[in-house]
């Protein structure tokens, strides 16, 4: 690569990586859009609550979907078309929506507003740390997927043990865990769009929707767990 290759791709490095991360905040944004109206639709619609769950089988339908969904999307982002995986993130959002109606039922709008605006402010403010910070945050993967491990076990154990002191320190563990994936996830795109091939549309384009998708479930994660430790379930 001669001298002027070189400094071409320095001077577009910057310009393609704020192109790439507003991709990615654009997308996430809209995935999360998607969720809350399908979720607020759901949970206003007497019909569609009866057909989830008037039927036994319909609640694990709607609830297993998306995580099929997620798996096929993240195992094949590199054999999709552009419009292809834009296509299966909405429908991915579109499935939450489905399956994230109970919050609706369940919590007052009080209790969801809270969690939503402090999930939106931890959120922000990790991202930002993420992307800005200088120090390498790669040794915190380890940890945070040991941490997930965790709350994911203990989560499926409190089914069955229904303690309220477990459901509290799984909520405040989650909230830690999910506030660290943020920094973590957000550094760990700034990278891969910096040493992406700038040519490639495509490579650049599935970047984007694989980076929402990360970020979606990080805020998602994060919203649950908050409405999880504050509590205001409906009377």
């Amino acid at each position: 690569m001669n001298r002027f290759e070189t400094m071409r791709r320095a001077q577009a490095k910057p310009e393609v990586l704020n192109a790439f991360m507003r991709g990615v905040y654009t997308w996430m944004c809209g995935g999360l859009l998607t969720t809350a109206a399908l979720a607020l639709f759901t949970a206003s619609s007497p019909a569609l609550l009866q057909v989830i769950y008037g039927n036994p089988i319909m609640p694990w339908v709607v609830m297993l979907s998306p995580l099929v969904l997620v798996f096929v999307l993240s195992g094949m982002i590199n054999r999709l078309s552009a419009n292809a995986a834009s296509g299966l993130f909405l429908l991915y959002s579109a499935l939450m929506g489905l399956s994230l109606s109970f919050v609706f039922l369940a919590y007052s709008p009080a209790a969801i507003s809270k969690a939503f605006f402090t999930a939106a402010g931890m959120f922000g403010a990790m991202s930002i740390y993420g992307y800005t910070t200088k120090k390498d945050l790669t040794s915190w993967g380890s940890f945070l997927f040991m941490g997930l491990i965790g709350v994911i076990l203990a989560s499926v154990v409190n089914i069955f043990l229904r303690s309220p002191a477990l459901d509290f320190v799984v909520s405040g563990v989650g909230v830690l865990v999910f506030v660290g994936l943020t920094a973590y996830d957000t550094q760990r795109l700034k990278t891969m769009a910096e040493t992406a091939p700038m040519d490639d549309a495509l490579v650049m384009r599935r970047g984007v929707i694989l980076g929402a998708l990360t970020l979606y479930l990080d805020f998602i994660n994060l919203f649950l767990m908050l409405l999880r430790f504050f509590g205001g379930n409906r009377d």
